[in-house]
């Protein structure tokens, strides 16, 4: 049987390789112990030698950082921790000549309580028009000290504050879903439409290529504001995908249509069916969404053959490419998660003090990477999995600065272990993330360990995770970036295997089992994640690995467990 998505097409955000920069611990150029624009310009050859087709910045706007640049000030300007808008446009022309694309977040949902509007809002009183751009509510109870609703935070406690107005009186409650810093805009007003489409345009004027949507399914909310109550429905949320949301999307996928070079949305897209998730990818809304299913998917056979099978189900009505996803910068990084006896991942408990096998981990991230590539569609890595790097779980608790960390009070440490500077040299302070004789620290403290797992300790080395991902990058582009979107499932290979065929004699097959599966006769490797042991009598695929085969004429078995 085949699974088919759609027929492939010239869109390059089809099948792209997109390499995602944080760009506060991606590198620093001017030796302050921050990332930003500069390091990523000297970077740029990296990148291009590493064989991705597009880069997805992180937030990098003007910003007083309370939630890593998810709190906007100014949507048109770059925070000076990062450069100016000259040195992004520059960033944009130079990446375009290394063949890179770009993307670049965008954070509608909400701004930050910097913003000029949210400012204004505040200092302008009781009654302002301003603030009918953001939720401004009455409190409950006799005097109104009770929250408009129970709504809670995706960061801890109540999505609701209460502001103090100039006279000191106690004023109405504004809305929030991440942190107080953070305050959600009101997408039923037309000034709040209207800017966003500005802003779009403001930035496709400069060259970006697309924009990866934060928290898309979010913007609208439900009339009236009603409590979500003791044991709500998860599929119908008063806070996320109403359906008035579609219509935003529509009239912006108008605008990007209406400018030359193939650009393209992608969604943060976090919701609990693939119905729900289907409806932003219809042909006149958002291209493609995040595969958080697959993320979050344990290191199980057929909980991941579940997984790939219906993630395929989901596009195809609407014809939009699959896209594969390990980790992110919110995430526990897949190298840790994969040594965990438990190995899925919940954003709501995220098991971070779990113990993790190091060695486990790395060789399951190594078949997972070669894995999620070999899939039809996109493919994201974000940056330092190609180093296989772990989650840092010893930060002290004085440097961590993730909000969530002091919303709950400590019992969630947050996300700063996966955003720690990136080690590109095997010396000096900061493994080469700032420049010699830099004054500074990086903002957050880097592994000792990370010496051995530095871009210079691994460039050569054939058994790196490095070159491991610069040689399936190069093969994808080669061998499957233009292959129609159709993925053929192997069940003989085995319960505990991963196996599939695409178009023009590839195979991958993963197993995910404690014993090793037969390597077909007569196919040649293409690449694997580890050794393949074997004899005369035939190569043996081991627990915990994967190879891509070109069959030849290899006749469709996968082969038998070893006896």
């Amino acid at each position: 049987m085949t699974d088919t998505a759609t027929p492939s097409t010239t869109a390059w955000w089809r099948h792209a390789a997109i390499y995602q920069i944080y760009v506060r611990s991606f590198a620093d150029g001017d030796g302050d112990g921050t990332g930003d624009l500069a390091g990523v310009r000297d970077r740029l050859p990296y990148l291009r030698r590493l064989g991705v087709d597009a880069l997805w910045f992180t937030p990098w706007y003007t910003s007083p950082m309370a939630d890593g640049g998810y709190d906007v000030a100014d949507y048109r300007d770059i925070d000076p921790r990062f450069g100016t808008l000259a040195d992004a446009e520059s960033l944009i022309a130079e990446a375009h000549t290394h063949g890179l694309r770009v993307l670049i977040d965008l954070v509608p949902n909400h701004c930050s309580d910097q913003h000029p509007w949210f400012r204004r809002a505040l200092s302008d009183g009781p009654g302002s028009p301003a603030r009918d751009r953001f939720w401004f509510v009455p409190g409950r109870g006799p005097d109104g000290e009770l929250p408009p609703n129970d709504w809670q935070s995706y960061f801890g406690g109540p999505a609701w504050t209460r502001i103090t107005e100039a006279d000191g009186t106690p004023g109405p409650w504004y809305l929030h879903m991440f942190a107080p810093e953070q305050p959600d805009l009101n997408w039923e007003h037309p000034d709040v439409r209207a800017e966003f489409e500005s802003i779009l345009r403001f930035w496709l004027d400069r060259g970006v290529d697309g924009f990866r949507i934060d928290v898309a399914h979010g913007l609208m909310k439900k009339p009236g504001l009603p409590d979500a109550g003791p044991h709500p429905d998860p599929t119908d949320l008063p806070y996320q995908d109403c359906d008035d949301v579609h219509e935003i999307y529509r009239d912006w996928r108008k605008i990007l249509d209406s400018y030359d070079g193939d650009r393209t949305f992608v969604g943060e897209v976090w919701l609990p069916t693939p119905d729900q998730f289907a409806r932003y990818l219809r042909p006149d809304e958002l291209h493609s969404a995040f595969n958080f299913e697959f993320l979050c998917c344990a290191w199980e056979a057929g909980a991941l053959r579940d997984v790939i099978a219906g993630t395929l189900a989901a596009h195809r009505p609407v014809g939009a490419p699959p896209t594969w996803v390990l980790s992110n910068h919110d995430t526990i990084r897949h190298v840790t998660r994969y040594g965990r006896a438990d190995t899925s991942f919940d954003m709501g408990d995220k098991r971070l003090s779990d113990p993790s096998d190091p060695v486990l981990g790395r060789r399951r991230a190594r078949a997972a990477a070669l894995m999620s590539m070999a899939l039809p569609g996109g493919v994201y890595v974000y940056q330092g999995d190609e180093l296989g790097l772990p989650e840092v779980r010893n930060i002290p608790d004085a440097l961590i600065q993730d909000p969530t960390f002091r919303r709950s009070r400590g019992a969630d440490r947050g996300r700063d272990g996966c955003r720690v500077p990136l080690p590109w040299t095997a010396g000096g302070p900061s493994l080469g993330f700032s420049p010699d004789g830099a004054p500074g620290d990086p903002w957050l403290p880097q592994p000792a360990a990370w010496v051995a797992l530095s871009v210079e300790a691994q460039t050569g080395d054939p058994d790196s995770f490095l070159t491991l991902y610069r040689e399936a990058l190069a093969l994808r582009r080669e061998r499957l970036a233009g292959l129609p979107e159709t993925l053929s499932p192997v069940p003989g290979a085995g319960p505990d295997t991963v196996c599939f065929d695409r178009p023009g004699g590839f195979r991958c097959l993963a197993n995910l089992g404690a014993d090793p599966v037969a390597v077909p006769a007569g196919a040649r490797v293409l690449l694997s994640s580890g050794p393949l042991p074997g004899d005369t009598g035939g190569r043996w695929l081991p627990a915990d690995t994967c190879v891509w085969l070109d069959l030849g004429e290899a006749g469709p078995g996968a082969g038998t467990p070893a006896a």
